[in-house]
């Protein structure tokens, strides 16, 4: 269960990221709320995860979805750049979460 936790966790960290950039500077009332609420949501499954997961194994996982999760969103709702050298890093990302994941215990 606190795998499930951690990808949850790594999702609304995705929300709170991407929020950030709707919320104008959080001037903008309803963006800004969800932006808080995604993060809160997001730190309690984080902790929730920690209850078993290694703290350096967890937070570099939850890390890693959600800046994979937010080039990729970069990439499709912003228009950034897709060039190559981009796409490689965030494979590599991907590979690190991936080996986190098969080597913890």
């Amino acid at each position: 269960m606190s795998w499930i936790y951690l990808l949850l966790a790594g999702v609304f960290e995705i929300g709170f990221a991407i929020g950030l950039k709707y919320t104008e500077g959080f001037t903008r009332l309803w963006p800004s709320v969800g932006t808080v609420v995604s993060a809160a949501i997001s730190l309690w499954l984080l902790t929730q995860a920690l209850r078993t997961i290694p703290v350096g194994t967890a937070y570099a996982i939850w890390t890693g979805i959600g800046a994979v999760g937010v080039a990729t969103l970069g990439l499709l709702l912003f228009s950034e750049s897709a060039s190559p050298a981009r796409l490689l890093c965030i494979a590599l990302i991907i590979s690190g979460v991936i080996g986190l994941k098969l080597t913890s215990a």
